[in-house]
């Protein structure tokens, strides 16, 4: 049996080339051209068909189709349907050449296409180059690339990786072991290592041995990868390990990065659509919703326009938002990706750290030299108060009290203003005095923050929980619960105080309950939706996350349905955003929390509420997670975000400042 089709574009059932042909002439013939007709034709025909309309139009007019294509349509257009006219081979060339030449190169082009093609495309692409420019590709890329990733694109080049029924059993214990003592192991890396092992097993093969690597080194091998290695050859090697996963999710990635953010990368979005729609674009498709929450439809009908955007939909092929369950490719990764997850030891690392040479008294008259007589040495205060850790700036407090008798937080208060003064401010105080803080402020007055408080309530421990509802009680005057229910109702008002409680489990994982709360998720799914989200609610909210990040990877084995894709599609405002916080942060709180600080800023104005409560929370926990997973899904650094979102309405920079001595630095 030969693998399933997963493709948008088949052969056309009734194709007749002359008749084609004849139809695409008539579309350019005279004034103007019918560009309609052109794209509904050129993307209902497979590109062997295409090939075929090619030939038949010489034949009956002496004339280049792709020739009067190009002189017919123009920009974005034009450079999409002429590429959908080349044969495969001769359009990877062409972005091959078009990436190495002139005084630039593009690496991500490069990289993107030597990682994901199958041997015998590469064997093409090579003749095709030939035949195109009459050159060798191999001597262009190692006269416009160096080290050691030119080493690993001439390796790639060969086009001799094991093909994937071949899988040496003896060999993947000591495959991952030699990745583990080439790079995790030992003082430097030996690249060469990871080139011959990456650049040659089977997939198949690769795929056993990354599992077996995070066995040895209670991480993945990407995470291995990012520590070891730099620049392009870093990129490269990533680019080879999520090929090896799943070339579906590679591409889903590099399609979400070309459209997100200002502007699009139209090149790749064109390569990509041009290249996978006969190849597995549905299950592209599928991985794109799966990571993103949205389908590939949905984001180029957003991010595109025109002609250009209706075959790059033709391409596509449908939308996702509507399905619910996975694809098998789909159903495979997302099983992975919660095993993987519960694998993991993530070691967290924040931003902020004690100060050295600490001194509470000299700290504390320097802050009283910054506020006293006229004017406000900001400065001085910004670089006290956001270069100690809490418990120092705990001690400076108390010792401002005692060496001078006056409140550090009404001098703090009286003396700066706006974001400024709440983002100091909530440094001084202690995370629970915060917290209790930021949950006030999301209840008081005409509207209710939903969004604070099931993030503060989702993303803290037991421990946490707890001292913030003493510090609430006690700034207050009221209980922490007693705020929830007069301000929230029905079962969202339920899920906050049954995390108020602070007594989520705190077990590991135990795989046979676990596989029963998945099947009752299962079952949920099947009632009406108050007892779904009872049920959700009695497992989500209580069950410690080790156990959960099991019990999800098991609801996709006995389900075939993606946990969040069930939250969105069944379940409604706030009882749907705290559910699918939980799955998220189980999943992968730093991301979580990156996703939320995105929000914060993108858009028309910025969150500065939101902006302050992570930054502030978070410097002394995982901020450097956050500021990596920032970088990974949004392709550019979080420094370089706060700078440009910050601006409007920060007239000094002060506030700005902090924000980014809190960030930490540049990725």
């Amino acid at each position: 049996m030969g693998k399933e089709f997963r493709g948008t574009i088949a052969d056309h059932p009734d194709f007749d080339a002359g008749s084609d042909a004849e139809a695409l002439f008539n579309a350019m013939k005279g004034f103007g051209s019918d560009k309609e007709a052109i794209l509904d034709l050129i993307t209902s025909r497979s590109n062997a068909q295409r090939q075929e309309i090619r030939a038949a139009y010489k034949s009956q007019y002496g004339k280049d189709l792709i020739d009067d294509l190009k002189y017919e349509l123009t920009g974005k257009f034009e450079r999409l349907i002429v590429g959908l006219m080349r044969p495969p081979a001769y359009h990877d060339a062409k972005e091959i050449k078009d990436a190495i030449k002139g005084a630039g190169t593009d690496e991500k082009c490069l990289i993107e296409i030597l990682t994901s093609r199958t041997n015998e495309q590469i064997h093409n692409l090579v003749e095709a180059y030939k035949d195109a420019y009459g050159r060798d590709l191999e001597e262009d890329v190692i006269g416009d690339t160096s080290g050691h990733f030119k080493k690993m694109l001439v390796v790639l080049l060969q086009g001799t990786r094991e093909e994937d029924d071949v899988v040496s059993e003896d060999l993947v214990e000591q495959d991952a072991q030699d990745l583990y003592d080439a790079g995790e192991a030992q003082w430097g890396t030996d690249e060469a290592k990871f080139i011959m092992l990456l650049g040659n097993r089977s997939v198949t093969h690769l795929q056993l041995v990354f599992d077996e690597y995070q066995k040895i080194a209670e991480k993945a091998v990407e995470d291995s990868i990012k520590s070891e290695l730099s620049g392009d050859f870093e990129r490269l090697m990533l680019a080879v390990v999520q090929c090896i996963r799943s070339k579906p999710m590679f591409f889903a990635r590099r399609l979400y990065k070309s459209m997100k953010g200002l502007g699009t990368a139209d090149n790749t979005l064109i390569r990509i659509m041009v290249s996978r729609s006969e190849i597995d674009m549905l299950d592209i498709r599928e991985c794109f919703r799966l990571r993103y929450e949205k389908s590939l439809y949905n984001m180029i009908q957003d991010d595109t326009s025109g002609d250009y955007k209706r075959t790059l939909l033709k391409l596509c092929g449908g939308d996702d938002d509507i399905a619910g369950e996975f694809f098998p490719e789909a159903a495979q990764i997302a099983y992975k990706m919660w095993e993987t997850s519960a694998m993991t030891k993530v070691q967290l690392r924040g931003t902020v750290r004690p100060y050295q040479n600490f001194d509470p008294a000299s700290d504390a008259q320097a802050l009283r030299k910054a506020m006293k007589g006229f004017g406000t040495d900001e400065d001085a205060i910004i670089d006290i108060v956001a270069h100690r850790s809490n418990a120092q700036r705990q001690e400076i407090r108390q010792t401002f009290k005692s060496l001078l008798g006056r409140d550090l937080m009404a001098d703090l208060k009286s003396e700066l203003s706006k974001n400024l003064e709440r983002l100091i401010l909530g440094l001084m105080m202690t995370p629970a005095e915060f917290d209790a803080k930021m949950m006030k402020k999301a209840m008081e007055g005409a509207g209710t923050d939903e969004h604070a408080l099931i993030e503060i309530l989702v993303t803290r421990s037991n421990q946490e929980i707890q001292d913030m509802c003493s510090a609430y009680q006690n700034a207050y005057k009221k209980s922490l619960e007693d705020s929830i229910a007069s301000d929230t109702s029905g079962h969202f008002k339920r899920i906050l105080i049954s995390l108020a409680q602070g007594a989520r489990e705190e077990d590991p994982a135990d795989m046979a309950r676990a596989s029963e709360d998945a099947q009752e998720l299962a079952d949920a799914c099947n009632e009406d939706s108050g007892d779904m989200e009872d049920k959700f609610m009695s497992i989500l909210c209580t069950r410690s996350f080790p156990h959960l990040r099991r019990v999800f990877q098991e609801f996709v084995r006995c389900s075939n349905k993606d946990i969040e894709q069930i939250i969105k599609k069944e379940m409604s405002g706030d009882v749907k955003n705290a559910m699918f916080a939980i799955v998220r942060s189980v999943k992968n709180q730093p991301s979580y929390f990156s996703d939320r600080l995105y929000k914060a800023m993108k858009g028309l104005g910025t969150d500065d509420r939101a902006l302050i409560r992570i930054m502030v929370s978070r410097s002394e926990i995982d901020f450097f997670n956050i500021r990596k997973e920032f970088k990974e899904t949004h392709d550019a650094s979080l420094h370089e975000f706060i700078q440009v979102e910050t601006l409007v309405g920060d007239t000094s920079g002060d506030y700005r400042k902090t924000l980014l001595i809190l960030c930490g630095g540049e990725d």
